[in-house]
C-alpha cells in the first residue's frame, strides 16, 4: 500500500488555482465519454448486421469495430478508482462493461466441450435477456463473466488457439444448421451483450455532463477534494490495476488467460491507451483538447517533480511500446519477458512519483 499524506504547513495556500484544472478534467471525461459511447453504438450497429445476415464480411465488420471501440474506452480507464459514476460500489456498471479475466465455458463452447455455456442450456436458461445476462455477470465467481466488451471479444473471436494470430471463430457459428450449435441462441446472447454494453456507457456518459449529476457534484467539491479524486484513479491505474493485475499477473504466470484482451490479441493496444489515459489527465488533455491539467499544479510548486512526472508518463509509455507483439507472445519469451518487466518498472517508478506529487499538493491517497 503507498500513502501520500498531508506533510506541508498550514501556512501553505490552499489549491485555489485548481479550478481550472477540474473543470477540464470534467470536459475532457465528457468527451472521452461521449466518443466511447459512439463507438459502442457503431458496435451494437454491426452487430445486429451480422445477427441479421452472417456471413464472412459481416463478422469482420464487426471484428474491426470491437477493436475500434476498444481505442476510446481504454482512454477512460483513467477516470475510475474513487467510486465515480462507472465504478460507484452501489451501482456502478463497471463490471458489466470490462470485467476480465472472462472463463470462456460460462457463455459458449470451448474445445472440448462442446455443450458449455449458458448460450448451450436451453433448459437452464431458456429465455435470454438482458436482465437474466447481467444477472448471470460475475455469478458464482470473478471470472463468470457474462456480459461487457470481453463477452463479445469471445463471441466474435473464440478461443485463441493460434502462437501468432488471434482467435478464429467461423461466421458459420451464427448461421443456423452452421458449426456448432445452438447457433439462434448464440445471436440473440451477442445482440443483447451489445445493446446492454450501450445501456451501462449512456448510464455513465450521461453523469458526465457538465453542469449535471457527477459532473456537477465534482464541480462543487472543494478543489483538494477533486483533484485527490483524480490522482486516486491515476495511481490505482498506474500501480496495482495496469504494472499488477494487467501486465505482471500474466507475466508471473505465462498464462495468455491472464492478459487483458486475449482473444482479439489487442492487449498490446488496450496497455498503451492505458498508460496514454493517465498522461492524458496529468496534462490536461484529451484528442485535440488541450487545458490546465495537473502539470500546472505541480509545475508552479515544484518544476522539478513535474519534470520527473512528464519524464516518466514518457517512459512507460515508450516501454509498453517496446513490448512485441502479440503480448500472449511475449510473455513466453525471453526478450519479451524482459520488455514486459522494464515496462512494469516504468510504471511502478511512476506511481511513487504520482504519490509524490499528492504528497506536494497537502491530498491523501490510497494505492493498495
Amino acid at each position: 500500500m503507498l500513502l501520500a499524506g498531508a506533510c506541508s504547513s498550514s501556512d501553505d495556500a490552499p489549491l485555489a488555482d485548481a479550478k481550472p484544472v477540474v473543470d477540464n478534467y470534467i470536459a475532457i471525461v465528457h468527451a472521452s465519454y461521449d466518443d466511447t459511447l459512439r463507438e459502442a453504438q457503431t458496435l451494437k450497429t454491426r452487430i445486429d448486421a451480422l445477427v441479421a445476415a452472417p456471413d464472412a464480411a459481416s463478422l469482420e465488420a464487426a471484428k474491426q469495430q470491437w477493436l475500434a471501440a476498444r481505442e476510446p474506452y481504454a482512454l477512460t480507464e483513467s477516470y475510475r478508482f474513487y467510486d465515480g459514476p462507472i465504478d460507484d460500489p452501489d451501482d456502478g456498471p463497471e463490471p458489466r462493461i470490462n470485467a476480465w479475466p472472462l472463463d470462456e465455458v460460462y457463455i459458449d463452447y470451448v474445445e472440448g466441450d462442446p455443450d458449455a455455456g449458458i448460450i448451450n442450456h436451453p433448459v437452464e436458461f431458456p429465455t435470454l435477456t438482458k436482465e437474466l445476462l447481467a444477472a448471470q455477470n460475475e455469478k458464482g465467481g470473478e471470472k463468470n463473466i457474462a456480459t461487457g466488451y470481453h463477452a463479445i471479444e469471445f463471441l466474435l473471436w473464440g478461443q485463441d488457439r493460434s502462437a501468432t494470430g488471434p482467435g478464429a471463430r467461423p461466421h458459420t457459428d451464427y448461421v443456423v444448421g452452421g458449426t456448432a450449435a445452438n447457433q439462434d441462441r448464440r445471436a440473440t446472447y451477442l445482440a443483447l451483450v451489445g445493446e446492454l454494453l450501450v445501456d451501462d456507457l449512456s448510464s455513465v456518459a450521461v453523469q458526465w455532463v457538465p453542469g449535471e449529476s457527477y459532473a456537477a457534484e465534482l464541480a462543487a467539491l472543494p478543489p483538494e477534494e477533486a483533484i485527490r479524486r483524480m490522482l486516486q484513479g491515476l495511481g490505482a491505474l498506474s500501480g496495482a490495476e495496469l504494472s499488477g493485475e494487467r501486465m505482471a499477473t500474466a507475466l508471473d504466470n505465462r498464462d495468455q488467460e491472464d492478459e487483458h484482451s486475449c482473444f482479439s490479441d489487442n492487449t498490446h493496444r488496450d496497455l498503451l491507451n492505458n498508460a496514454t489515459a493517465i498522461q492524458n489527465v496529468y496534462l490536461g488533455r484529451y484528442g485535440s483538447m488541450d487545458g490546465p491539467g495537473l502539470d500546472e499544479l505541480v509545475r508552479a510548486r515544484d518544476p522539478e517533480l513535474d519534470a520527473r512526472m512528464q519524464d516518466q508518463l514518457a517512459a512507460s509509455i515508450a516501454a509498453i511500446q517496446a513490448i512485441p507483439v502479440p503480448f500472449d507472445q511475449a510473455i513466453m519469451n525471453d526478450d519479451g519477458r524482459a520488455k514486459i518487466l522494464a515496462a512494469v518498472r516504468a510504471l511502478r517508478d511512476q506511481t511513487d512519483t504520482i504519490v509524490d506529487v499528492a504528497t506536494l499538493l497537502d491530498i491523501t491517497i490510497n494505492l493498495e
